[in-house]
């Protein structure tokens, strides 16, 4: 009898034990975090730890953007007067807070910068081999997707249903397709999207913050935001590592659009984002000799492989 009552004691007090050290370890966490230095610096950060590194506009301005996208106005583009630098800012005031390019130390941030504005100014070009200044001086050139030869409704995706009269071809800064990416996007920004897909291509803060909100947004659970592929604050798992996927620029490409240019070689459409990237880190000062490890996506497999075709696959992984 006395051992019994021994040994419930010795489980009790082991017990108690455990419920301490996990209590002890839950409190050291949150005083941690309660010590993490918050910083506030007006209207372009405020009220967390990244607020405390430099902010876009002590390394960006207006003529560094003009400089980026320089032929964006001329007569021959297709958005002029659309995009400019104060709704950019205003855009990525929303995410600075989050550590949109105000991660580790100046380099780092002045590198995610290009690196965004590197799918941006890809993704919107209407420059070509022989175009005037080369064909990444033309970003920011269109805002929406000229000729769609659909409305991108897949009436199969019931969380974000289509609305009658609405279409969902291309538009944007990174530009979005399908009615359940207009709908992920919406929620992410707070913006009803999927009612107003025009919205993208009327208002340029909107259009910015729709991209930024896809950098900064992973597209499944326990996989990595574009954002968090690039800083490095993503882990790869042993699956990655095997797959080729590492952190790095090549990275984004496969988060934003998959197989539709990672996993195939070098081929034209993954090597423009790239110039794009490093012709940018030459024009902000920053070197294209800084461009990272693992700048391409060549031989890695897809995060999340697509059955549809490649039309479909450029954005279709964030409406899984």
């Amino acid at each position: 009898m006395e051992r019994k009552t021994r040994n419930k004691i010795i489980l009790w007090s082991l017990a108690v034990t455990i419920a301490l050290v996990l209590t002890a370890g839950t409190w050291k966490a949150k005083i941690k975090k309660s010590q993490e230095k918050i910083c506030n610096k007006g209207w372009e950060c405020s009220g967390s730890k990244y607020c405390c590194n430099d902010t876009i506009t002590d390394f960006f301005q207006v003529y560094q953007f003009e400089n980026l996208f320089a032929k964006r106005n001329t007569p021959v583009a297709h958005a002029v007067g659309f995009w400019d630098y104060q709704a950019f800012i205003t855009a990525a005031a929303l995410f600075e807070p989050q550590g949109f390019c105000t991660t580790g130390g100046k380099q780092m941030q002045m590198m995610e910068l290009c690196a965004f504005l590197g799918h941006v100014g890809a993704k919107t070009s209407c420059g070509y081999g022989v175009a005037t200044g080369g064909p990444t001086a033309w970003g920011l050139c269109y805002n929406h997707e000229m000729s769609p030869d659909q409305i991108y409704c897949d009436k199969t995706y019931t969380q974000y249903p289509c609305v009658e009269g609405a279409e969902y071809y291309g538009r944007g800064a990174i530009p979005v397709y399908w009615n359940y990416n207009y709908g992920a996007a919406g929620d992410g920004i707070k913006v009803d999207l999927l009612h107003h897909p025009e919205y993208l291509e009327q208002n340029a803060t909107l259009a910015f913050m729709a991209a930024m909100w896809r950098w900064m947004t992973p597209i499944k659970k326990g996989q990595p935001s574009a954002h968090e592929a690039f800083v490095g604050t993503w882990k790869p798992t042993k699956n990655d590592t095997l797959s080729k996927r590492l952190p790095g620029f090549g990275a984004t490409m496969n988060i934003l659009y998959g197989e539709s240019i990672c996993g195939r070689g070098y081929i034209d459409a993954m090597n423009v984002i790239i110039s794009h990237y490093q012709f940018y880190l030459d024009l902000m000062g920053v070197g294209r000799e800084h461009s990272g490890d693992n700048r391409d996506c060549a031989e890695q497999a897809p995060f999340n492989p697509s059955s549809k075709p490649d039309d479909q696959q450029q954005q279709q992984q964030s409406g899984s």
